[in-house]
């Protein structure tokens, strides 16, 4: 049998709008100073109590409506979505005839709710005036599945270019910060009332964010390639509606599932771009499964201390910033991190440290028990 030839699929073109910056280079550049955007917030009209958080100022508001002006109303999370996706296509030279949008969010317009009717406050309706606004005459695509959202539309995206569908994907994934999602993760006391510290022993519960991130993924040789996306692979723990595995093996099947795709063992991973939350039970998961998975030897980060969970951006938000280390061959440091807290021996990276980097895992999990697992490679 003859060996199936897979078509490469690379990454052209980055954004990322959060705290820390209104584009890739800005997060970059606060890595290497050690900048977070996590602060601590006083907004009656999001929280009765202080929380941490990173939210985008009033400035950089202004900024991505002053860009997004249309005679059409658009809403503050369409608004920032198409400012993310426009910013990478302005670094980038795409037919966009050939080209699918893809959107990630778990929340979309929830501020809207019951405010304006279900066709209005749907993702689909979203997603159909994001890539009408950029230009686009594909149907877009709609993803939205918990916190792995992000990572399973650079997925699809991979696939569809792969199957000869298109041959450029706009992966653009998006949430804005609400005091529906706040309160909600309130609900579970999950809020730290501190930064958080991924895999640190200390660790009291994640801080919230609110970013848009964009990858332009591509099958072409017209554009210089910033990375290569190997594989992907999904799974499901099939154990609660909000708690993860306990023994980590559902993700290292997707971690193993992607590996095998990629072609390569798990000693060529360099660098692991870990879901940590810093919650108690996602970081025991994640550590148990790159321990069976045998990628615990690799530099492990959560980008989560720089920016807060960014939810449904948060997957294509930590990739592009994977595409940095990458092209900047360095690992990232985790902030908030002093002591390891979880079961499995983990290399938890704590400066900016330059390495040779081939290959770069990324793994999310999320409610209902989702894992989505991702290679990226250097060109």
């Amino acid at each position: 049998m003859a060996e199936r030839v897979v078509t490469p699929v690379y990454a052209i073109a980055t954004n990322i709008v959060s705290a820390l910056g209104m584009n890739t280079a800005a997060h970059w550049n606060a890595v290497t100073a050690g900048r977070v955007g996590v602060k601590l917030h006083e907004d009656e009209s999001l929280s009765a109590s202080p929380f941490y958080a990173s939210k985008l100022d009033p400035s950089q508001w202004q900024l991505v409506q002053s860009q997004t002006q249309t005679k059409d109303p658009l809403s503050p999370f369409e608004q920032l979505a198409i400012y993310s996706a426009k910013q990478a296509l302005d670094n980038c030279d795409i037919d966009l005839d050939n080209t699918v949008l893809i959107l990630s969010t778990t929340k979309g317009n929830i501020e809207w709710l019951g405010q304006v009717d279900d066709e209005r406050l749907s993702l689909y309706t979203s997603a159909d005036i994001i890539s009408r606004q950029l230009g686009l005459i594909t149907k877009p695509v709609v993803v939205s599945h918990a916190c792995i959202s992000g990572v399973v539309a650079l997925q699809y995206g991979m696939r569809l270019l792969q199957g000869g569908k298109y041959k450029y994907a706009i992966v653009v994934g998006c949430d804005r910060f609400s005091r529906f999602v706040l309160s909600g993760f309130q609900s579970f006391q999950a809020i730290a009332d501190e930064p958080c510290k991924p895999f640190d022993a200390e660790r009291k519960g994640i801080n919230l964010g609110e970013a848009a991130a964009t990858i332009i993924l591509s099958i072409d040789n017209e554009n210089q390639p910033l990375a290569r996306l190997a594989a992907g692979a999904t799974s499901n723990d099939a154990n609660h509606i909000s708690g993860p595995s306990r023994t980590g093996e559902e993700l290292a099947i997707a971690i193993n599932r992607s590996l095998e795709e990629a072609g390569i063992s798990a000693s060529a991973i360099g660098m692991v771009s870990a879901h940590g939350t810093a919650t108690l039970y996602n970081d025991e998961m994640e550590a148990k499964a790159f321990g069976l998975s045998g990628v615990a030897h690799a530099g492990v980060h959560s980008f989560k201390g720089y920016v807060g969970h960014t939810l449904g951006a948060a997957g294509i938000l930590e990739s592009a910033m994977i595409i940095e280390a990458l092209q900047h061959q360095q690992l990232i440091p985790s902030p908030g991190f002093e002591s390891l807290g979880v079961s499995q021996e983990l290399h938890v990276t704590t400066q900016t440290t330059p390495t040779s980097l081939n290959y770069v895992l990324k793994t999310a999990s999320g409610f209902g028990g989702c894992n989505a697992t991702a290679v990226w490679a250097k060109v």
